[in-house]
């Protein structure tokens, strides 16, 4: 299996407008040959530190964003074949809307599974 995961930094008064993308983009890859799954997430909890994880105490809401909210995308595909063609698509079709919505390029990670 050959996976994505790539590290969203949205603007926070677009958090409508690009999460209502994500589920179209979404469908669209499922659709696609060779894709096995996806999902985005959106960052909502964060360790107070690690004295905490430790001890199992549970993550922190957040309240509020400062200047981004951040979105990741994980995303499974048979091969790097069918990623590199469905990106190809993707990028075809949804590329001017997600650019709108984005503080920064995001932050792709691509790697094959271990385990």
């Amino acid at each position: 299996m050959f996976n994505e995961i790539c590290i969203y930094e949205a603007k926070i008064e677009m958090q409508d407008e690009i999460e209502t993308l994500m589920k179209e983009v979404a469908e669209f890859y499922l659709s696609q040959p060779g894709v096995v799954d996806v999902k985005y997430i959106k960052r909502t909890h964060r360790q107070e530190d690690f004295k905490s994880v430790k001890e199992g105490r549970p993550p922190i809401r957040l309240t509020r964003w400062v200047g981004k909210v951040t979105y990741i995308l994980h995303w499974t595909l048979e091969n790097e074949e069918a990623h590199a063609r469905v990106s190809k698509l993707g990028l075809e079709q949804f590329y001017k809307r997600w650019n709108r919505c984005l503080t920064t390029m995001p932050k792709i990670l691509l790697g094959e599974n271990i385990v």
